[in-house]
C-alpha cells in the first residue's frame, strides 16, 4: 500500500481528493494516510505517519509550499513530493524541481493521472504532467522570456509568496523565526530587484508572471 500525506488548506479540495483516493485504494493500492492545511503542519504529519508520497499545494498561508518541501526532505530525504499547483507554468516550477519536488501537477488534472504520478513517484520516477513539462522545455530555449523573479533568492521568493498572501511583516518574522527589521530589509531589498514601490504593485506582477490567480483578486 502506498501511503500518502494530502496538503492543501482548502477542506473542500482535500476532501474531494481524498474521495477520488478511496475510489482507487482498493485497486490502485493508494490510503491518504493523513492530512495537513499548512506546510507547517505537513512537517509533524510527516513524522508522524511516515507517508510514501506527499500531495503538496504549492500557494499556501505560512511558510508556503516551496519551504515546507525543503523542511520535509530535511526529515526523510525518502519521501517523494508532488507538487499541486493550479497554474501550468511560473518561477516556483524550477526551484520546486531543484527543492526535491519528483513531480509537478496541476490541481485541473483528473484522477487517472493523478494516480499515474504517484505510482510512479513511489517506484523512484519523476513525474511532471505533460502540458507543464512542454512549458517548463520552451522556458528553457535561447531567446524564451525570463523573468524578474528570477533573479530573488530563495529566502526572498518566499517573503514575497507571503506578502502577496497578505501576511504582514510582524507574522511573518514569526514563522520564519526572523526579526521584523530582517525582512523588512528582504522586502525592501526584493523590491529593488523587481523596480516596484507598492505592495500594489508587487502583487501585479505576481499575477503576471503566474505566482497568484488573477480570479482571487476580481
Amino acid at each position: 500500500m502506498i501511503k500518502v500525506l494530502l496538503v492543501d488548506d482548502h477542506d473542500l479540495v482535500r476532501a474531494g481528493i481524498r474521495r477520488l483516493m478511496e475510489d482507487h485504494s482498493a485497486r490502485e493500492g493508494i490510503e491518504v494516510v493523513a492530512e495537513a492545511s499548512s506546510g507547517e503542519e505537513a512537517v509533524d504529519q510527516l513524522r508522524e505517519h511516515s507517508p510514501d508520497v506527499v500531495l503538496l499545494d504549492v500557494n499556501m498561508p505560512g511558510i508556503g509550499g516551496l519551504e515546507a518541501a525543503r523542511r520535509m526532505l530535511r526529515v526523510d530525504p525518502q519521501v517523494r513530493i508532488i507538487a499541486l499547483t493550479v497554474y501550468e507554468e511560473g518561477p516556483l516550477l524550477k526551484r520546486l524541481i531543484d527543492a526535491g519536488a519528483v513531480g509537478y501537477l496541476t490541481k485541473g488534472c483528473d484522477v487517472g493521472e493523478m494516480v499515474k504520478a504517484i505510482r510512479r513517484v513511489s517506484r523512484g520516477e519523476r513525474y511532471i504532467a505533460s502540458d507543464i513539462a512542454q512549458r517548463l522545455a520552451l522556458g528553457m530555449l535561447p531567446g524564451a522570456e525570463s523573468s524578474p523573479l528570477e533573479a530573488l533568492s530563495d529566502r526572498e521568493m518566499q517573503i514575497l509568496l507571503m506578502l502577496t498572501q497578505g501576511q504582514k511583516p510582524q507574522a511573518i518574522s514569526k514563522q520564519l523565526h526572523l526579526s521584523p527589521k530582517t525582512v523588512s530589509t528582504y522586502k525592501t531589498r526584493l523590491q529593488e530587484k523587481l523596480n516596484v514601490h507598492s505592495d500594489v504593485e508587487l502583487i501585479r506582477l505576481a499575477m503576471q508572471y503566474g505566482m497568484l490567480d488573477k480570479s482571487l483578486t476580481d
